[in-house]
């Protein structure tokens, strides 16, 4: 049995059979395993940008990681933005990196790079596997470290560790639990919510999950304070029946209006609030001077346990109201941020999963989201734009049997486009909606907010119409049914149409 052999095999023993590959020279002893053993479900993406966004949309799902199989530090290069997008989610992924043979790294080949370098600027935990009797034992303290963290584990394997004789079964190692907040943060925490001050419970990750969120309802309706959420959502249980958040927005001005008055915030699995750039004459934060930021619990922690015991300490025990579905009635006429949330609304399947990387058109969509049917909400983590097809094609992967709805801006889809390829050769149920403004809108409010004029030259790095993208062919090319809508009524027809298909379509939005 040769170093690639043992991997595969322990990896299936594991659980993880599912790997998002775009694979080369040296990973041809991997690929060649895997016939050997089936049960690992392989999934080609035709750039590895499309492979490590496609892992994120995966872990976020499942909880567990994919496999990413990547060629050489180059190929890991050509990930590293959605992995970026992962590691600020908090997502378990295994990378797995084939490399240079130890017999021939010090001729410096063409492809030769320093791939612990690139790995470890992203990853939790990094291996170098040179000893194919260690190469499953170290693929499995990376998988322990990737759902622990939980984030991004790379192991790089030289092309010689995978071929040579002497790998060995290593057995799955499980994750430790998640630790419980301290007796003194809870006190804390209940303390701030009882002081009569304003006051934010701030919710991340794993919390905004449908269980916690109901008992944090439950604290919110006790204590009056505000349920928020950062404006980067790794996933979030939303819809009727379930507690509704609200988001600090992206936009630098309205977050400070939105924490105005704002003097303490409780943290349970999230950072810190902060904006996303420095603007001239303005704060790097949006909370006020003088506000308190208590952590009660880290990403990696309990917040179940957090929020259960914050609950009894202030007696929290009356679940919140909430709110009933709005009746829209038939929507008609010019495409906005209102009525595209207004059709989501009302026409989403059951039990979807939205994936939203519709940046600037679509940032006040999620309030139109609460009332919908019960869903899981993807939002783009880190601000690394083209995400959006490549997350939609993993947790479509993750989740067979649920439609996914892709709200994806016109000009980050050109990033990633081949995930489109991936999805067709699946079969994947994804409707992409392309909101088709033919321009970089964000960066024209960028240049707004930094105080810049936004001359001609400047119109000519954000305008995409010359020549303007034609995505019905995009997507026909493909292997995806197409087609174009210009208003709310035809929009509205094709989104159930597409929903109600199989396999993958595409939704070009004029707006």
């Amino acid at each position: 049995m040769n170093g690639a052999e043992s991997l595969v095999q322990s990896l299936l023993a594991a659980g993880i059979d599912t790997c998002f590959a775009n694979p080369g020279t040296s990973e041809m002893h991997f690929v060649s395993a895997l016939d050997r053993h089936p049960g690992m479900r392989c999934v080609l993406g035709l750039f590895e940008g499309v492979v490590t966004g496609a892992a994120d949309g995966y872990g976020r799902m499942m909880d567990k990681p994919a496999v990413t199989l990547m060629h050489c530090g180059p190929g890991l290069s050509n990930g590293m933005a959605n992995l970026h997008n992962a590691r600020r989610a908090n997502t378990p992924v295994l990378n797995l990196i084939g490399d240079q043979a130890t017999s021939i790294v010090h001729l410096d080949p063409p492809l030769a790079a320093d791939t612990t370098a690139l790995a470890s600027s992203l990853s939790v935990w990094t291996r170098r596997s040179v000893d194919p009797a260690r190469v499953a034992a170290d693929a499995m303290e990376g998988v322990r470290a990737s759902m622990e963290a939980p984030g991004v584990a790379s192991l790089i394997l030289p092309s010689d560790t995978a071929w040579t004789e002497g790998g060995q079964i290593a057995a799955y190692l499980p994750p430790a639990p998640p630790t419980g907040p301290t007796g003194l943060a809870v006190d804390r925490a209940a303390q701030m919510l009882t002081n009569g001050k304003k006051t934010v419970l701030l919710l991340s990750n794993r919390a905004l999950r449908e269980a916690p969120l109901k008992i944090a309802g439950r604290i919110a309706h006790k204590t009056g304070a505000r349920l928020m959420t950062l404006s980067q959502i790794p996933r979030l249980q939303a819809g009727l029946g379930r507690v509704p958040i609200e988001r600090i927005p992206y936009n630098v001005d309205l977050s400070i209006k939105a924490l105005e008055g704002v003097e303490q915030i409780i943290q349970i699995g999230a950072r810190e609030p902060v904006n996303f750039f420095a603007y001239p004459d303005k704060p790097n934060v949006p909370m006020s001077e003088g506000c308190t930021c208590h952590m009660v619990t880290r990403p990696d922690q309990d917040h179940m346990a957090a929020l259960d015991a914050i609950a009894d300490a202030v007696k929290a025990t009356e679940e919140a109201p909430l709110p009933a579905a709005p009746d829209h009635g038939r929507l008609s006429g010019a495409i906005t941020p209102e009525s595209l949330g207004a059709a989501i609304n009302q026409n989403l399947p059951d039990n979807a999963i939205i994936v939203d990387e519709s940046v600037s058109f679509g940032r006040a969509l999620l309030p139109s989201f609460t009332t919908a049917k019960p869903h899981d909400y993807l939002h783009l983590n880190g601000g690394a734009i083209g995400l959006g097809i490549p997350m939609a094609t993993g947790a479509a992967v993750a989740a067979p049997g649920r439609r996914v709805v892709a709200l994806q801006a016109d000009g980050s889809a050109l990033y990633t486009l081949q995930g489109l390829w991936t999805q067709a050769r699946e079969g994947l149920d994804v409707t992409t909606v392309i909101l088709s403004n033919r321009r970089y809108a964000i960066l024209q409010g960028e240049m707004t907010a930094v105080g810049a004029n936004l001359g001609p030259a400047a119109q000519e790095l954000f305008n995409l119409d010359r020549p303007a993208t034609d995505w019905q062919a995009i997507a026909k090319g493909f292997g995806i049914p197409a087609t174009q809508a210009a208003d709310m009524e035809s929009f509205v027809t094709q989104l159930n149409r597409a929903n109600a298909g199989d396999g993958p379509r595409l939704i070009e939005l004029m707006i």
